[in-house]
């Protein structure tokens, strides 16, 4: 007999899999049929966070997200997660940066939330802040999607050479 651990992992799984296969409405069905027996498990919250915001449903993504930073107030992700999401469609923008900020003093060493925290310095028009945090974040990790936002910000600041070589080496790597 399997755990209510190994049922959420797999249904997390399966809604993961759906999600990659843009089944996005499947996925959401089975994610809020988990979470009618298991309401309070932010993993699976997290998840249906993850997919609703993939549907353009930002109302019940922060609904989600709130709740998992209501349960466990140290989730970074829940924090960047939500802060990320309002810099990328550029709304709230001092909130976003004051979730980040948080998660950021949680996980001061995650490259991904100083990639979130680089993006909202962008946003808020701080390009010499924004340009220092991503490079750190990029150095931490080369990831291409870091790399990209760094890009953007040589881009803006007019050094477009340098912005053309980060785009093609991550774009090498992707």
């Amino acid at each position: 007999v399997e755990s209510d651990d190994d049922r959420i992992r797999l249904i997390i799984g399966e809604a993961q899999l759906l999600r990659d296969a843009n089944q996005l409405g499947e996925s959401i069905r089975l994610l809020n049929e988990a979470l009618d027996r298991f309401p309070d498990n932010t993993d699976l919250l997290y998840e249906q966070a993850m997919v609703v915001e993939k549907n353009n449903q930002f109302d019940l993504m922060e609904q989600s997200l709130r709740k998992i930073i209501a349960l466990t107030p140290d989730n970074q992700h829940a924090y960047n997660a939500l802060g990320y999401s309002f810099a990328e469609r550029n709304v709230r923008l001092p909130e976003a940066y004051d979730l980040i900020k948080k998660a950021l003093s949680l996980a001061p060493d995650d490259a991904y939330i100083m990639d979130s925290m680089g993006w909202v310095e962008f946003r808020l028009g701080r390009l010499e802040s924004a340009e220092e945090i991503l490079r750190r974040a990029h150095t931490a990790k080369p990831d291409p999607e870091i790399a990209a936002h760094l890009g953007e910000v040589l881009w803006t600041r007019g050094r477009n050479d340098e912005a053309k070589k980060l785009w093609r080496a991550a774009a090498t790597k992707d």
